[in-house]
């Protein structure tokens, strides 16, 4: 049995291994706090928000004390990334989280789609809103979706999608009247 100042020597197999057998929480946290550092940063690519992100770390090694018996880890670092990044992602799927994310953005940028953020708000019509992205012409597609979910910005998308600057304007512009034409109908 080993105490914990020769945990640093033990390869995250071996700290596995242990943690099967014992179930000590002291393996555990030391395994997790080897990573922490990675999982934050995960939290922050995604969730965008250094405090939220600091909570998330918190509550993914949570998530972690209740998975991690009851999964075969081969590889424990890659395996917490990818458990890092769904939880990160189902934060973004809460309607809570994507709505002040996307929609931020969104309102700032027309008065007529205030009514938007009360549709969305409901977090009902998420569905409804990608159908409706769906059903915008491909140039609207794309331009809606750099601009909005990517956070590109008028001259990037120039760059990307090869487009005047003026071009790529009224797509974002035709596209977001559409979307909310689309939302009012169907919602």
């Amino acid at each position: 049995m080993a105490n914990q100042h020769n945990y640093s020597t033990y390869t995250d197999e071996q700290m596995l291994q242990l943690y099967h057998q014992q179930q000590q929480p002291l393996v555990l946290a030391t395994l997790f706090l080897r990573y922490s550092d990675l999982v934050y940063g995960v939290c922050v690519k995604y969730l965008k928000n250094q405090e939220i992100a600091k909570d998330s770390v918190m509550n993914i090694y949570e998530e972690l004390t209740k998975k991690i018996l009851k999964h075969e880890v081969a590889n424990f670092k890659s395996w917490l990334y990818v458990l890092s990044k769904n939880y990160c992602l189902m934060q973004l799927r809460s309607t809570k989280n994507i709505l002040t994310i996307e929609l931020t953005e969104l309102n700032m940028q027309s008065e007529p789609l205030l009514h938007l953020e009360e549709v969305f708000a409901r977090g009902s019509h998420l569905n409804l809103l990608q159908d409706c992205i769906d059903q915008l012409n491909e140039e609207q597609q794309q331009t809606i979706q750099l601009f909005y979910l990517q956070e590109k910005c008028y001259n990037e998308i120039v760059t990307i999608t090869g487009l005047e600057w003026n071009r790529v304007r009224s797509l974002i512009q035709n596209g977001k009247r559409n979307l909310k034409i689309c939302m009012d109908k169907n919602g």
